[in-house]
């Protein structure tokens, strides 16, 4: 079982913080550190945030929500162990050969140890801030993954999409490996499809075990369907409800056949929380 530090660049934004937390965070035991992502948030936010029954999302206008990208490469120099990813990078958003450049950068600064944890985005407001189109973003967002991937596959890649169009380029550095393992986050029958059709691995949003015990049979089922062996799909699970006890919480979830807890970085968060961090560690995580 891998332990992954979700949103950690929201709790340690400066650097002397950030190079406290990547450090107890490899002392614990953590495999991962996570930086999740949104550009701006809008003053009126009218879509629904789809993890929260109110449908507000848990964040201020002072909650601090640093590029993911520039923070993992801090973090990737003071954490040599840590895999790096994004939970969730809002791929839509973004220019998908810019983005190909910047995670290819960053795989190679880190030795390979980059992950792109994906959505395709909940609040249309950002987008209108944005200026980017809010329709048929999970075409783009699947289309701009197929340019990525054909980027990295080699030099003198071309495209022909609906969105993206280019003759033959080349994208230098790529990865270590030729490829970025992609996670797709959500909890609709589309992320579901998504996940099942593109992705290496599987991020819901879903905190309660019972809960994500029936999601994963939707996803089994799915790929049954899409005739792809549901092994071959890494499920990362958010340690919600389980933090009441976590001994009980990570025995269950290995039994669902997660294979990394991701445990959100808030609850370390404030006075004591990197003792917590600690103690978390020498607690559940030696123990697996």
């Amino acid at each position: 079982m891998k332990f992954g530090l979700a949103f950690a660049s929201s709790i340690c934004i400066d650097g002397p913080t950030t190079i406290e937390v990547c450090r107890r965070a490899e002392e614990a035991g953590f495999e991962s550190v996570w930086g999740g992502e949104h550009v701006v948030r809008p003053d009126n936010i009218e879509s629904a945030y789809p993890y929260a029954k109110d449908g507000k999302i848990p964040m201020t206008p002072d909650t601090p929500v640093p590029d993911p990208l520039i923070w993992l490469s801090y973090a990737a120099a003071v954490a040599p162990t840590l895999t790096l990813g994004t939970c969730i990078l809002i791929v839509p958003q973004r220019n998908p050969l810019i983005l190909a450049k910047e995670l290819a950068t960053l795989d190679q600064l880190s030795g390979g140890r980059v992950e792109l944890g994906l959505g395709i985005g909940w609040m249309k407001e950002e987008f209108d801030a944005l200026g980017i189109s809010w329709p048929r973003r999970g075409a783009r967002n699947d289309e701009y993954i197929e340019v990525m991937r054909a980027l990295w596959a080699g030099p003198h890649a071309e495209f022909h999409g609906e969105f993206i169009d280019f003759e033959k380029v080349t994208c230098s550095p790529r990865p270590v490996n030729g490829h970025i393992p992609i996670l797709v986050g959500g909890d609709t029958e589309a992320a579901i499809r998504r996940a099942v059709k593109l992705a290496d691995g599987y991020f819901p949003g879903e905190g309660d075990t019972q809960r994500l015990a029936q999601l994963l049979g939707r996803v089994r089922t799915a790929c049954e369907q899409a005739d792809r062996d549901y092994r071959t799909l890494e499920v990362n699970a958010m340690f919600g409800s389980q933090m009441a006890d976590p001994e009980r919480g990570i025995a269950d979830l290995r039994d669902l056949g997660v294979g990394r807890i991701m445990l959100p970085a808030f609850y370390f968060a404030g006075p004591g929380g990197l003792d917590r961090l600690s103690q978390f560690g020498e607690r559940f995580i030696a123990k697996q």
